[in-house]
């Protein structure tokens, strides 16, 4: 029998009634992630990557939201749970790495004390114990003279140190499940990738899967097994992440690709996705992406289902033929 899923998202949606009507910021996002799998979400931002996290994780907690569907993890519903019964999970099998470390670093506490708070709720270990565990992580995740920073407080550490801080914290108590939210933005280039390296090193060491959330194409060929496109809050394109490099099928993900500079052909000027992101509370009928899509036709003004094998789906009405007459045209190096 094959292993199952250590977490299924089903037809996840995610609404916010505002003074304009409603605005869904997540509409209809299923994916699963495997036993060590790592899985990359990508789109712009206002995509609805970081909203669909945080409301499998009850950590939407706005009056006017609605939250549909479900969140199984290791086969339990978590969608909806209250935060008594979710403070088990959160923190504990599931470990949080957040956009901004400033921000998710209390500052008026030494990040010793914090480790150490973390360590002690979900595993109960006495207090030397546990700072001991905190010292060795620090360690783990490459901060210098870890038994003297253990006393520091956030300010004192520099923006990639915060982040190990931060990615430190996440590991504390062993997740299944490693929840990492742009864990590169605001980092120098070097930065990034020493960041990128040592996640990837303590996925391996820890056994854990990754949802890695990110607009950065880079990151996702770094890191993802799987990938999940996102556009105004809707799944567009989902598939193997080497096949999705390689084989992009959706005129969305085209656009995130050839944004990207390539080594093989001389650019004056990188290319664009034309126009803006829609609005959630003014999507148009049909397809989203057909206001910005250079390929649009008649049929674009139904919705495209996701279709495709069960390794590759995508959200577009072109034909298979059209396709490939594109890609063909477009990835001629100029």
């Amino acid at each position: 029998m094959p292993e199952a899923p250590l977490l299924q998202v089903r037809d996840l949606t995610v609404s916010f009634a505002t003074r304009q009507g409603a605005l869904r910021a997540v509409d209809g996002l299923s994916f699963d992630v495997g036993q060590k799998e790592i899985v990359g979400i990508v789109g712009e931002s206002g995509s609805g990557k970081s909203v669909a996290i945080y409301s499998m994780l009850g950590l939407v907690r706005e009056k006017n939201a609605t939250i549909t569907g479900s969140v199984l993890f290791e086969g339990r519903e978590i969608l909806g749970l209250s935060d008594k019964e979710l403070q088990p999970i959160r923190g504990g099998s599931i470990g949080m790495i957040f956009q901004d470390p400033m921000t998710a670093l209390t500052p008026v506490y030494t990040v010793g004390w914090q480790l150490v708070e973390q360590i002690r709720q979900h595993l109960h270990l006495p207090k030397a114990a546990a700072r001991q565990r905190a010292i060795e992580l620090l360690g783990q995740v490459g901060i210098p003279d870890p038994k003297s920073r253990v006393d520091r407080y956030p300010h004192e550490f520099s923006g990639g140190m915060r982040q190990r801080v931060v990615i430190a914290m996440a590991l504390s108590c062993n997740p299944r499940l490693l929840i990492a939210d742009e864990p590169t933005t605001a980092l120098d280039v070097t930065t990034q990738a020493q960041i990128l390296d040592l996640m990837l090193k303590l996925q391996d060491t820890y056994d854990s899967s990754i949802v890695i959330i990110t607009h950065d194409m880079g990151v996702i060929a770094e890191m993802a097994h799987r990938v999940v496109v996102m556009y105004a809050g809707r799944p567009v394109e989902i598939a193997r992440e080497l096949d999705l490099v390689r084989h992009p099928r959706h005129p969305y993900t085209w656009g995130l690709l050839d944004a990207v500079p390539r080594l093989d052909a001389k650019h004056d000027r990188l290319r664009t996705i034309r126009g803006n992101a829609v609005s959630p509370l003014n999507l148009p009928p049909g397809c989203a992406f057909a206001p910005r899509c250079d390929y649009v036709m008649d049929q674009c003004a139904q919705r495209p289902p996701l279709q495709g094998d069960a390794d590759h789906v995508d959200a577009c009405w072109l034909s298979d033929a059209q396709r490939v007459t594109i890609r063909q045209r477009v990835e001629q190096p100029s």
